[in-house]
């Protein structure tokens, strides 16, 4: 079975960037990594409520800079910006330097990978049916402007004995294509059941480094608009073996059928013959005692 590869890490360096970004030292690779791995869980475990889709950690010369991309900037900077001063002395506690945070607003939330795997998350959790939360986040993102996306959900859904995977898909997505901006996510819901496991794919179009579009793309499009809903396509394709005794049935039932329609004519005409002499000579009896009674 072939296996997809990761979204991001297959794009890295073309259309995607790193969500880390420093040097270091091979002494002190590890700390700082394991610095960055305690950062991103006590924000996801801090701003749940804040609709966090990225964060991103520079480390200028002995400083560290956090941007935060969200969808609600003010649940993190609070009333009068208390909060993120609480926020920033944490993070200056699990670093050990001093942080200079950023908030960035997400303007179209709704074709937001990460967003739409959490809001997923938090749905299933309050028991809604996979398939209603899956088919509208699909429906909110094509409406918001994506031009394609995929959603796949995993384990006990509806509480089943055997998890199993259930995906939509609605317009492109294409996963080999380089230049394709592809936005990838995952996100997990915690049920009475068991562990849920989401996955988003968003296609938000094609990158090229003049900013002009594709040629393929442009004639797919030109391609739509020019179409025109054809007729009954007659499919010369060879049917495979039951579509061949479904066919040899049907001939053969339309050739009984038409057999038995020839022998009914056929008995109608044999009777009609029999009983045309009959009635001629009951037609000349009946005109024989009218002329002698004429005569007399």
């Amino acid at each position: 079975m072939g296996q997809k590869v990761h979204p991001t890490g297959f794009r890295l360096a073309v259309t995607r960037n790193w969500n880390s970004r420093w040097f270091a030292e091979d002494k002190d690779f590890g700390t700082m990594l394991a610095q960055d791995l305690r950062v991103r869980e006590y924000l996801k475990r801090k701003l749940k409520q804040a609709s966090v889709g990225r964060v991103l950690i520079e480390r200028p010369e002995k400083n560290a800079r956090i941007t935060v991309f969200t969808a609600r900037p003010g649940v993190i900077i609070g009333k009068g910006g208390d909060d993120i001063d609480a926020l920033k002395s944490d993070l200056q506690r699990i670093m050990g330097v001093p942080v200079h945070i950023n908030i960035e607003e997400i303007r179209k939330p709704e074709v937001d990978a990460q967003l739409i795997a959490d809001s997923i998350a938090q749905q299933l959790e309050k028991r809604i049916m996979f398939r209603r939360a899956m088919k509208r986040a699909i429906q909110n993102a094509m409406r918001a402007g994506a031009q394609g996306i995929k959603v796949a959900a995993s384990g006990r859904l509806n509480g089943i004995e055997i998890a199993r995977t259930e995906w939509y898909r609605e317009g492109r997505v294409p996963l080999h294509t380089l230049r394709a901006m592809v936005d990838y996510a995952t996100s997990e819901a915690l049920t009475t059941y068991g562990l849920l496991g989401i996955k988003v794919w968003v296609y938000k179009g094609d990158l090229l480094p003049n900013g002009e579009a594709p040629v393929e793309t442009v004639s797919r499009e030109e391609e739509r608009r020019t179409r025109r809903p054809r007729g009954e396509r007659q499919d010369q394709r060879r049917p495979s073996g039951r579509g061949r005794a479904r066919k040899a049935a049907g001939a053969q039932a339309e050739n009984s059928q038409a057999q038995a329609q020839g022998d009914s004519s056929q008995a109608q005409a044999q009777t009609a013959a029999k009983d045309q002499p009959q009635a001629k000579e009951q037609a000349q009896a009946e005109a024989k005692p009218q002329a002698e009674a004429k005569g007399e």
